[in-house]
């Protein structure tokens, strides 16, 4: 068998094992370790893994990955999620629908905190929801908002996928940042256009709008200072060159859980639960990192990477077809597969082909940076869309009142504002780029 055949063979059995429900990260593992043997010998086996766990856990750069996570946890349990909700309210509140809307900027802003889409959506969730249905909103669109407005976690830095992809590709993590924020921004506006256009068409779904007071503004601005405040100092630190991410990570986290613990809302109980969860997801996402790091060794030395980069480097198609295809192939597989195993398993076999190809006479590293931000919006789409959406589920079991259908049907225009986005976004690199080089 040639060594080509064994790495497709090992590819299919990986889908098979995730299809029996075994865990990601011993389904990568296995049969990148069967392959390896095969390929090379088991005694070239046990030389890689002698030291390949070592060399990719002892990456000083994946410890921005726990210390973000952190600082989500904390910000989760000090009542700052609650503040944004609130503080959204506020200034969308007089517009028809601006509870849905303000659930979105609530998620979004969260999201910036936290780096995590289901944690966004869990926490914003139990404070927006209860608060829509008392004013009358439907099921189908507090459900479908919130659901949406949560995937915005993927694209905001500190986005632990976002994370992921830098260290996987060897990007700079601040530049990946800076190319994240346009298209979240243009995410935002969609989303907040949907809305509103939704509502109209069917106004029954949406209560009469009323004004918020001052008094409310101001109460609602007071209580959402401490955020604005870690983020400036965080991100402006990061991007202004005063500390690296992991720096800036470890302020935001010992920020987020000063604040918390000034509000009242910090206890030990709280402390731990926060630490343990952090150590959990921390373990669960290096034990993927070293299952992914085995399926692409072996992947490498069958060359299958190389003989798919070279296949469509000859095939004579337009780049961008290719590049609309790989999108339609990342929409289909975020069904069946979270974010995270799909940018951990795909990305080491199709980031060649990318580099490879000619997008624009775009240099290879704003051709990285490009595809990061759409591997993360397409990751994003794979969120709410159906038949599985991980948000669409997360919001099911938040809101047991309503039925998943309802919430699909929600998502239409929400995924219709998406696709609208990926066309602009792959048509026009520039929108990603611009901030990138303004400022680096």
């Amino acid at each position: 068998m040639s060594n080509l055949n064994i790495g497709i063979g090992v590819f299919v059995m990986m889908l098979a094992l995730m299809a029996i429900r075994i865990p990601i990260d011993l389904s990568m593992f296995i049969p990148g370790a069967l392959g390896y043997m095969l390929i090379a010998s088991d005694t070239a086996l046990l030389n890689h893994l002698k030291g390949a766990v070592y060399a990719r856990l002892s990456v000083y750069d994946l410890s921005v990955i726990p210390l973000f996570m952190l600082m989500g946890a904390f910000a989760m349990h000090g009542g700052l999620s609650k503040a944004l909700f609130e503080f959204s309210n506020a200034i969308l509140g007089r517009f028809k629908g601006g509870m849905a809307m303000a659930g979105v900027l609530a998620c979004a802003a969260f999201g910036s905190i936290s780096g995590s889409s289901v944690a966004t959506t869990a926490t914003i969730a139990q404070v927006a929801y209860p608060e829509m249905r008392k004013l009358n909103y439907s099921g189908r669109l507090a459900t479908a908002a919130l659901a949406t407005g949560g995937t915005m976690g993927i694209l905001l830095p500190p986005s632990v996928t976002l994370m992921i992809y830098a260290i996987i590709t060897e990007q700079n993590i601040t530049k990946m940042f800076l190319a994240a924020y346009a298209p979240a921004l243009l995410a935002a506006i969609g989303y907040l256009l949907a809305i509103a256009i939704y509502v109209r068409l069917y106004p029954e779904h949406a209560p009469e709008p009323s004004k918020p007071t001052r008094q409310e503004f101001l109460r609602a601005a007071k209580n959402v200072w401490p955020i604005g405040l870690i983020f400036t100092l965080v991100f402006g630190g990061i991007y202004g060159g005063i500390f690296t991410p992991t720096e800036g990570a470890s302020i935001g986290t010992a920020m987020t859980f000063l604040i918390a613990t000034l509000r009242g809302n910090m206890s030990l109980p709280i402390l731990q639960k926060s630490l343990l969860s952090t150590a959990q997801t921390s373990g669960m996402i290096f034990m993927i990192f070293i299952g992914a790091d085995m399926m692409n060794a072996c992947l490498a030395l069958s060359q299958l990477p190389n003989e798919l980069a070279g296949s469509v480097a000859s095939a004579q198609v337009s780049p961008v077809l290719v590049m609309f295809s790989i999108m339609l192939f990342y929409v289909i597989l975020g069904c069946v597969m979270d974010e995270m195993s799909m940018i951990l398993l795909t990305v080491p076999v199709i980031f060649p082909v990318i580099i490879g190809l000619d997008f624009y006479g775009l240099p290879p590293s704003d051709k990285a940076l490009w595809f990061g931000v759409l591997i993360l919006m397409v990751c994003e789409i794979g969120m709410i869309f159906p038949p599985v959406g991980l948000n669409v589920y997360i919001m099911n079991g938040l809101a047991k009142d309503v039925p998943m259908s309802e919430t699909y049907k929600g998502v239409i225009p929400f995924l219709i504002s998406d696709a609208i986005r990926m066309v602009l976004l792959i048509a026009f690199p520039g929108i990603t780029l611009w901030l990138v080089h303004r400022l680096t």
